[in-house]
């Protein structure tokens, strides 16, 4: 059984590509980058994108199953020729797939896959742990956090579990037709995530509450669209239910329960600088 993982020197496909390792299956990885995708030996390595099907000739050739991602990797924006990657996948031969969303509300790829007679799995999370590594400089360089909406929570969960699940879908039969919302084993305020934090890093970590106007004039000197701004607003001040509902589906999909917040920071400790101790 060959498997495809695309998006594989992501936060997710990476876990993905190490977790199928480990059961011995072989994992072609699809990159932009084949040169720096530090990726083990064992993998397949190919060159390709999927904004672009006509960079993808061969690439579904041989694979039994496949994990899309249905946005660009670099921009976060949707994939928009979803027909041209379902025709060659069902071309190809792919018998499953995995689709990895990048939006609650679906994507046009996961339509495609449907119409297109794929039996597909659809993942939904919320948001990613590793989002945290935004507040990487200043907790290294100043020990402080700068975020607005101090008690706005999200159910977040470990890219690792979004990967298990994934891998769950891709080799064993009961997933076909499911979307599984994923997440962590707590719905978690922005004060608690820098509290979690520092207590997993043993430092000192200042919370310092921005205003709207502040944290919006940050998005915009950033270069994000005024669509983006609305967007992280709405996120923020009223969120879809599913970002911040706890759900057992890591454990119900795996047979483990979710990692903790804890657990990420403790494995991503060292990127964050040294200690106070």
């Amino acid at each position: 059984m060959t498997i495809l993982v695309t998006g594989a020197t992501g936060n997710v496909g990476r876990h993905l590509v190490h977790q199928l390792l480990a059961e011995g299956r072989t994992v072609r990885a699809l990159t932009r980058n084949p040169a720096n995708a530090n990726l083990p030996s064992e993998v397949e390595v190919v060159k390709g994108e999927l904004t672009d099907a006509a960079r993808l000739a061969g690439v579904f050739d041989g694979a039994n199953a496949a994990f899309l991602i249905t946005f660009d990797g670099a921009t976060y924006a949707p994939l928009t020729n979803g027909a041209e990657i379902v025709a060659l996948a069902r071309e190809a031969g792919v018998e499953r797939v995995a689709l990895l969303e990048g939006d609650v509300e679906g994507s046009a790829l996961s339509q495609a896959v449907a119409d297109g007679g794929l039996p597909w799995t659809r993942l939904g999370p919320y948001e990613f742990m590793s989002n945290l590594r935004e507040w990487i400089p200043s907790i290294r360089d100043e020990g402080v956090v700068r975020e607005a909406f101090p008690e706005a929570k999200s159910a977040m969960v470990h890219d690792a579990d979004i990967a298990a699940v994934a891998r769950a879908a891709l080799t064993e039969e009961g997933h076909a037709g499911q979307t599984y919302w994923i997440t962590g084993p707590a719905a978690i305020t922005t004060r608690e995530k820098v509290d979690i934090l520092a207590a997993g890093l043993g430092r000192n970590i200042r919370y310092v509450e921005l205003s709207t106007e502040e944290v919006t004039a940050q998005w915009r000197e950033s270069g994000f669209s005024e669509e983006d701004v609305e967007f992280f607003l709405q996120m923020r001040t009223d969120p879809p239910e599913a970002g911040y509902t706890v759900q057992p589906t890591v454990e119900k999909v795996t047979g483990r329960p979710a990692r903790s917040l804890a657990e990420w920071v403790r494995e991503h400790a060292a990127e964050f600088g040294p200690s106070d101790a």
